[in-house]
């Protein structure tokens, strides 16, 4: 049975297209077109214009977020960031969180103790970790450890564990923790996996975030530590590489009780995270709108703080000369504070790693600053043994319990009690959910055409790109209706234009209806050549979805705003009466949100888009790309909510879950009588129809 393209466009009630083709044919001419390729707008040799202007709005944000240069304004600032970063990042600190330590194990080395341990971070969510203890009764200083992306995370023999056995081996303890989504805490006990892209962004659709859950976690560590009797508490480090060493900012800057912190391969600049593939747990949501990296870093003031970056280094953002403009800016406050010393780098001439060079620059640091010996210079190791990484399990493999939260579990638990709380609502106010829903996007509406380009036609197009005042340049194919009264339906997809199904065009087209044909910013001839060469992990969106957040925007909310332009453009240019927007997967979805934000357009069809926001699968976690994260959209409310708020009519065209599955009979039929509830307790005209 063919499917109803469109019904009626609401309280309009005009024209129903039919993919049977059983509608009248207005003018036999127009069938003779078939849809086997649509033309080029902007031709093959086209510049990576998205590419430049998100390094552009970068650049322009790095001079913007200069530091203040006196003592009262700097104490304001920093203040004020710090509760930005709680805000913005989710931030939870609750240092009387019972820790209900539980230790499964432990293993004498020479001169100290490894126990393996887990604890509280979280209620009902717990943390496993290696806690390395030198022999004698201290106090002795002690370092948080915080791994990279490195396959056995807190355990890994060539990476990580080098650093814990040094750092033991020089009299310190060390707890090392296993990140949000690594090591014991994958998703599948025993299988490591890659905490970013997909399933750590999904954290944010809850409310959360990976780079907040971390800090949270590791500052529960250092309460845990602090703890401890045989710990001088006024002497604890921190320290780690890559994304570790990332962590080891963030925390640094969130927490006084770090008294010197050394940061390895992670130090760059803000800017330079802008279009570079760096993981969703180093994304400070909204970062560039409110500081530089040297903003966070100037936090540790006046404790200690040295950067190890390596000439060699395959990540572009953590190369030395970025690193050079944060340590330049940061050192400002420094010496404000009277305390030039306590900042200082090393460059080495070697890769992306924590190597032996490190580890010697480290000890002599953490000598000087938590021991008060030396004179902060590097210092020889120690011979030490590392261990099989199985040694270091807190629980054997498939012994795992289910306190040991995954990420998966997380965003299903909460993203469960997010929406029973939203569904048992009598009564919304719908003008204040437009007002959350516009901050939800980052929605701007002040976009305007600067210009209006018109190329030649191809094969029945015409060919039009708009240059917005934004720096954007949004490619189109327009095609007449037969007759102005059928108005118009504007087709988008997320995978670009070349994704649009011919039928689909062939159907538009045999009902007579004008059609343009728009590919949104990131997608199609609007792609970035360099975000889509640089998916390390495949995904994508992976590239431009982070490189927007930083920005203050959302992939979402920049496609409704150009879906508003273009809309506007065919109103005016060619008098459209009538406008439906059909769009796939997430294009569909930022047709809705302007529908719900603006209700300027006729109706919505929503084709493979996902019925509700709500997490269901780890497995096929990527079925849609990064480009569809929100941050606090269930706290807002879900799917239903924005249907509701278009007062039109929706169509939604064989509905899947977030991740991609398909809606059994039993659950479609929840979803049909959610929607509904959802439009009467808004109290607002239009419906939702399943195909």
């Amino acid at each position: 049975m063919k499917r109803p393209l469109l019904i009626s466009f609401g309280l309009f009630a005009i024209v129903a297209l039919t993919y049977a083709g059983s509608g009248p044919v207005h003018d036999a001419s127009r069938m003779s077109i078939v849809f086997d390729s649509l033309p080029l707008v902007l031709g093959n040799n086209r510049a990576d214009l998205l590419n430049q202007q998100l390094r552009q709005e970068a650049a322009l944000r790095y001079e913007e977020n200069q530091l203040p240069s006196n003592r009262n304004e700097w104490n304001t600032y920093s203040k004020n960031l710090r509760d930005e970063i709680i805000k913005k990042a989710a931030v939870i600190i609750d240092h009387q969180l019972p820790f209900n330590l539980r230790e499964t194990g432990s293993i004498k080395m020479n001169g100290y103790t490894i126990r393996n341990i887990a604890f509280q971070t979280r209620p009902g969510v717990y943390a496993t970790a290696n806690l390395y203890v030198p022999e004698g009764n201290g106090p002795f200083p002690a370092v948080i450890y915080m791994h990279g992306h490195w396959t056995n995370a807190k355990s890994d023999e060539e990476s990580i564990q080098p650093v814990a056995h040094s750092l033991a081996s020089n009299g310190y303890v060390c707890l090392a923790i296993d990140a949000f989504g690594a090591g014991e805490r994958s998703t599948i006990d025993g299988t490591p996996e890659y905490h970013g892209s997909n399933l750590g962004a999904s954290l944010m659709n809850v409310g959360e975030s990976l780079m907040g859950f971390q800090i949270s976690d590791n500052m529960r560590a250092v309460d845990l530590i602090c703890a401890l009797p045989y710990v001088d508490k006024t002497k604890i480090g921190a320290t780690g590489a890559s994304g570790g060493g990332n962590q080891t900012m963030w925390l640094t800057a969130m927490d006084d009780r770090i008294m010197a912190a050394v940061p390895v391969v992670s130090v760059g600049t803000f800017e330079y995270y802008v279009m570079q593939t760096n993981c969703i747990c180093e994304l400070f949501i909204d970062g560039l709108t409110h500081t530089e990296e040297a903003g966070v870093l100037a936090l540790t003031a006046p404790r200690a703080i040295k950067f190890c970056n390596h000439r060699k280094d395959e990540i572009p953002t953590f190369l030395p000369p970025e690193m050079l403009k944060s340590y330049g800016r940061a050192k400002s406050v420094f010496e404000l504070l009277g305390v030039p010393e306590n900042i200082s780098y090393r460059i080495s001439d070697t890769t992306h790693g924590y190597w032996a060079d490190d580890r010697s620059a480290m000890l002599g640091w953490f000598d000087l600053h938590l021991k008060g010996i030396g004179n902060g210079e590097p210092k020889k190791e120690v011979s030490f043994q590392t261990l099989p990484s199985e040694k270091l399990r807190v629980y054997p493999k498939g012994q795992r319990p289910a306190d040991v939260v995954t990420i998966e579990q997380y965003c299903k638990n909460k993203g469960k009690a997010l929406r029973n709380k939203f569904l048992s609502a009598k009564s919304i106010d719908v003008n204040a959910k437009r007002i959350q829903l516009t901050k939800i996007l980052r929605f701007d509406d002040r976009s305007t055409i600067k210009k209006v380009n018109e190329y030649s036609s191809s094969n029945g197009w015409n060919r039009i790109a708009l240059e917005l005042s934004d720096g954007k340049l949004v490619p189109l194919l327009h095609r007449a209706p037969q007759d102005k009264s059928l108005g118009y339906v504007v087709v988008c997809n997320s995978k670009g234009k070349t994704s649009i199904s011919n039928s689909l065009l062939d159907q538009l087209q045999a009902q007579g209806v004008g059609i343009i044909v728009v590919d949104l910013s990131g997608t199609g001839e609007a792609s970035s050549i360099v975000a889509d060469t640089s998916m390390d992990d495949g995904m994508p969106f992976h590239t431009v979805a982070r490189a927007e957040l930083w920005l203050g925007k959302t992939v979402l909310g920049e496609w409704a705003k150009e879906l508003n332009v273009v809309t506007q453009f065919v109103r005016s240019k060619f008098n459209a009466k009538k406008i439906v927007i059909d769009g796939s997967r997430e294009a569909g979805l930022a047709a809705l949100f302007l529908d719900a934000l603006k209700q300027n357009i006729d109706g919505v069809v929503l084709r493979d888009a996902p019925i509700s926001y709500l997490f269901d699968s780890r497995q096929s976690v990527d079925y849609f790309s990064m480009a569809i994260h929100l941050p606090g959209f269930l706290n807002w409310g879900d799917v239903s909510l924005a249907a509701a708020l278009s007062g039109k009519q929706v169509t939604f065209v064989q509905p899947v879950t977030m991740s991609g599955n398909a809606i059994s009979n039993s659950d479609l039929m929840a979803y049909k009588s959610e929607y509904e509830k959802v439009r009467k307790v808004s109290v607002q005209p239009g419906t939702t129809i399943f195909k």
